[in-house]
């Protein structure tokens, strides 16, 4: 059964809902967890005559500098040049992707997206489309970068969002027009998620080559739910694999 991401209506959601916990279940790590998830949507997320409604998928998760696996820290140093991380710093982390192109199908391949820091709300105020994520799901930007247990308290219970740019050609929140929205079809990008009791941030991305209107966007809100779920079983320790996953579910690729 496939849904279709241009119409999206409470049956598919219904359904949908349902699929995406079974397909997440089980998984020995969030990572596996998350590629399970990204999977499970770009494959089964349809459109009026197209087969796969989504060019890439994505999750995202924040986490401290100072947990990042060494080849993270590494990447996310290079990024802030001379500017030294805080092992508190929060950066958010590509957990997961699947699409339409070999070099989208592996977290260790992404040329600026592994880890991206977060140092001040100022800076990512510079970043578009991650500061309107934030903003969208129902956050801010200084609760995202420094969560205090009463935020956390209150914003992990009750906020999940949706992040809807219905029209992805031209719009200031979509970065790489050329080279991404218009090279690949992108019409729009919807993206779901919310807090975890950690205080981290969650995300899933959808970049969709269909139209997705408000009507069929609005109801992820519930699948972020279903996401939140299968997160926040994961403890600090079982978050990245550590030996190689079973292909299809987030194997490690050196």
């Amino acid at each position: 059964m496939t849904y279709d991401l241009n119409r999206f209506d409470l049956g598919d959601m219904l359904k949908c809902s349902l699929r995406l916990r079974e397909a997440a279940s089980g998984a020995p790590t969030l990572e596996v967890s998350a590629q399970r998830i990204c999977r499970f949507l770009y494959e089964q997320l349809h459109g009026p005559g197209v087969d796969r409604a989504c060019a890439l998928v994505r999750c995202y998760k924040t986490h401290a500098f100072g947990s990042l696996e060494p080849e993270l820290q590494e990447f996310a140093r290079s990024i802030m040049g001379s500017e030294s991380p805080r092992p508190t710093m929060k950066c958010l982390t590509l957990m997961a992707t699947i699409g339409a192109t070999a070099s989208w199908n592996s977290r260790h391949l992404s040329r600026g997206h592994r880890a991206i820091p977060l140092p001040s709300p100022e800076i990512v105020e510079k970043a578009p489309m991650i500061s309107q994520l934030i903003k969208e799901l129902g956050l801010e930007l200084s609760s995202v970068l420094q969560p205090s247990p009463e935020v956390v308290k209150e914003l992990a219970g009750k906020r999940h969002g949706v992040f809807h740019v219905e029209n992805a050609l031209g719009s200031p929140y979509i970065p790489a027009q050329d080279e991404f929205v218009a090279r690949y079809g992108i019409r729009s990008v919807l993206g779901f998620g919310g807090m975890l009791a950690s205080g981290d941030l969650f995300a899933v991305i959808l970049f969709s080559t269909v139209h997705v209107p408000a009507s069929a966007a609005d109801r992820f809100k519930t699948l972020a739910l279903d996401v939140k779920s299968a997160f926040s079983r994961f403890s600090d320790t079982n978050v990245f694999n550590r030996i190689s996953a079973p292909a299809g579910e987030g194997a490690r690729t050196q």
